[in-house]
């Protein structure tokens, strides 16, 4: 058998996973790594495009066959490797037999899904079996949801006190010639965001056998806010956030109550836009997806025309290289609690007084779908890799918050070009 590699990129022909081999050549530079997927010619042809766009000789990188449909393949690859690289989505429907060639090997597994129900099934199936086998499966490791969940524990961090609520603000702008029309995401995306939202109703029977116990309420209760409002946080129009971001957050933060006796930080999301009239036409937009998913025909028209209906934001060709590179995003985050002079002395305690104190915080990047959202994915492996006594446990299926709380991760992904970078703007 071939020496065992430390990372292998599994679906590197799609769109997102060729980007990924990109930033692979400098985030993966000092580790044995290869990529999989069904052609070899395919896989070939990725390894000569981004090479030369990375400038960067790939053509000893090694290629091994897997294909989604075979199990023994799959099996075959994940013992290839420490950790896998699972760039092949939608997960809904693809990620599964991932995951179980993963647990049979032995192999930690990370992703970039933003579909909930994907995240809390497999943890549902297949956490015991995980800590069991020592083996970490770590789901939203892209642009959702490693911003807003390693924002909090950013948060947690430099607070210096209880945290009781966050409120997170992403705004996301285009710039120069590249804002002029073209997508902004690939047909993949939008396909699981299209499956994601027509199933969303699942998710209430799931967290029920996720969770037995309800997480006791703390006080003040973080209520959200209007459908649309104005925000004196960012000075803009804002909608509540549809990813995946608060629950990924809110399943980290249970697990830190469960295992840590930590008091659980509440979260509500929302997307910034520069004016009441842009904020209502997206709202509209989303009203419609919204309900167009719900029946078998809005699905299948809004998977054959993604242009059509998402005003030219999704298509099959995705968005051009100068249209992501000059895309650039911005998490504001506001925290409140209490300082560490008014900490109580059991987590489950409550306060009868109302926070004092604020710390605001900004996670930013550029290039969120196919650069910050690669070099994430790489940076989760990499700790995986060299600090492995630092994650929580011997294995599970976790978020990343809950994972890599006590690891360098934020360092990590702040090295790097399409990094994300976190910073405090005001503490009081």
């Amino acid at each position: 058998m071939s020496e065992k590699l430390d990372v292998i990129i599994f679906g590197a022909t799609g769109f997102t996973g060729k980007y990924t081999v990109f930033e692979a050549v400098s985030v993966l530079q000092n580790y044995r790594w290869g990529i999989a997927g069904r052609s070899q010619e395919k896989l070939e042809n990725v390894l000569q495009e981004m090479g030369a766009k990375a400038q960067k000789n790939l053509k000893d990188i090694p290629i091994i066959i897997a294909d989604i449909k075979n199990e023994a393949s799959l099996l075959a690859m994940a013992k290839r490797c420490r950790v896998l690289v699972n760039c092949c989505g939608p997960y809904r429907f693809f990620g599964e037999p991932v995951v179980r060639a993963c647990l049979e090997a032995g192999t930690h597994q990370v992703d970039v899904t933003g579909e909930p129900q994907y995240m809390e099934t497999m943890q549902l199936k297949y956490n015991k079996q995980a800590q069991e086998r020592k083996v970490f499966i770590i789901s939203a490791c892209g642009f959702d949801s490693i911003p807003a969940d390693l924002g909090v524990v950013f948060i947690e961090k430099n607070f210096d006190g209880v945290v009781n609520s966050v409120e997170s603000y992403l705004q996301s702008s285009v710039k120069g010639n590249a804002s002029r029309g073209g997508a902004g995401i690939h047909y993949g995306t939008w396909e699981s965001a299209v499956h994601g939202l027509a199933h969303s109703s699942e998710l209430k029977e799931l967290r029920k056998k996720l969770y037995e116990e309800k997480l006791p309420k703390f006080t003040p209760v973080l209520k959200p806010r209007p459908v649309i409002f104005r925000s004196e946080i960012v000075n803009g129009v804002c909608l509540p956030f549809p990813g995946p971001d608060r629950s990924v957050v809110m399943r980290s933060q249970r697990f830190l109550y469960e295992t840590e006796h930590k008091r659980p930080v509440q979260m509500h999301t929302y997307v910034t836009f520069p004016s009441w009239l842009a904020a209502m036409l997206v709202a509209l937009l989303a009203v419609s997806f919204g309900f167009l998913t719900k029946f078998t025909f809005g699905r299948r028209l809004l998977l054959k025309y993604p242009k059509v209906f998402s005003l030219g934001f999704a298509s099959h060709e995705g968005p051009t290289e100068a249209r992501m590179e000059q895309t650039h995003f911005s998490f504001i985050m506001r925290a409140k609690g209490w300082p560490s002079s008014e900490k109580l002395s059991e987590p489950t305690d409550q306060y009868t007084d109302l926070p004092t104190k604020t710390l605001t915080v900004k996670v930013s990047g550029s290039n969120p779908g196919y650069g910050a959202t690669c070099v994430a994915l790489l940076s989760t492996a990499v700790i995986i890799l060299k600090e492995n006594d630092k994650l929580p446990g011997t294995g599970g299926v976790l978020p990343p918050g809950a994972a890599f709380a006590k690891t360098s991760l934020i360092s990590e992904l702040e090295k790097h070009d399409h990094g994300i970078k976190f910073e405090i703007l005001a503490n009081k």
